[in-house]
């Protein structure tokens, strides 16, 4: 079986806590991402919306113009704010999501994006599914209001370690984006998400998971810190998984980061114990991971 994880990794969540002020935010978020790569993190995380509150109500009023690449500073102050971060920590730097507007389309969009340690953008990923829910009594929310939604899937490749899937919050509810990656060779999922108070408790860890289970790979969840002065009130508790659907570690709902070490050899004794992916049946159901 060919090593889908080339050596080691050591993982980090910063599960963080943002407030109004952008430029506040982004040197917090600095801060935890130095404490990480001093940690030993050669990959770090950031949450969903990590430079501004979460809320329809926030995304075009902080949102940056990412087109065309690389953007000024002005357009994005966060780009370059990442970048700099990510070679300032020598590190892999998967800058959770922003609020982007396509000056192009005048559309906006939850855009996370992804650098190298040299500070080079290496993937993007408009969120692809919209949280639009309504459980009466508890939770309305509706992203489809303000934001439109990517129209890729993403596969990032982090050329000493392997490739990880990338996706944001909602997009955890639809297992093919996550069967798509694992099959094309990724070692873990990563999510920047935001749960909330109903969905988090119900689904949060049980759906990160059903990921790692169904793809017998690495997942990871990075919440931002739960705020109960902010409009929207995040559930926290950011989490690592590993292949065989075990916790490895896992955050309350204050402000924190959370470590996990990734080897190669989980994810192939996972594999040969529950041989999972030799006795898939295409001849019965479609490989969803298949070209077109």
């Amino acid at each position: 079986m060919a090593a889908l994880l080339k050596q080691p990794l050591k993982l980090a969540l910063v599960q963080l806590a943002s407030g109004a002020d952008k430029a506040v935010n982004l040197a917090h978020a600095r801060t935890k991402v130095l404490e990480a790569a001093k940690a030993g993190a050669k990959l770090i995380v950031l949450p969903e919306c990590f430079n501004s509150p979460y809320g329809t109500q926030y995304f075009p009023l902080y949102a940056e113009t990412l087109l065309p690449s690389p953007p000024t500073r002005e357009q994005s102050p966060s780009y370059h704010a990442l970048s700099a971060i990510a070679a300032e920590a020598q590190a892999y730097l998967v800058g959770g999501s922003i609020p982007e507007l396509d000056t192009s389309t005048k559309k906006y969009y939850n855009t996370s994006l992804v650098f190298s340690p040299t500070g080079s953008l290496i993937g993007t990923h408009r969120k692809t599914h919209l949280f639009d829910i309504d459980i009466p009594g508890k939770i309305t929310f509706k992203e489809s209001e303000v934001l439109s939604p990517g129209n890729q899937l993403t596969l990032v490749e982090l050329p000493e370690y392997g490739k990880i899937g990338l996706a944001i919050c909602y997009d955890i509810r639809f297992p093919e984006s996550a069967m798509i990656a694992a099959r094309k060779g990724a070692f873990a999922l990563i999510y920047p998400g935001a749960f909330n108070m109903t969905t988090g408790p119900l689904h949060w860890a049980l759906l990160g998971r059903a990921r790692a289970v169904d793809n017998q790979i690495y997942v990871g969840l990075c919440s931002p810190a739960r705020d109960t002065n902010a409009t929207y009130h995040a559930w926290g508790h950011s989490l690592i998984v590993n292949p065989n659907a075990e916790i490895l570690a896992e955050a309350a709902e204050t402000e924190t980061i959370i470590y996990a070490d990734l080897d190669n050899e989980s994810i192939q004794n996972t594999r040969k114990g529950i041989p999972v992916y030799t006795q898939r049946r295409f001849d019965l159901y479609p490989d969803v991971s298949a070209e077109k």
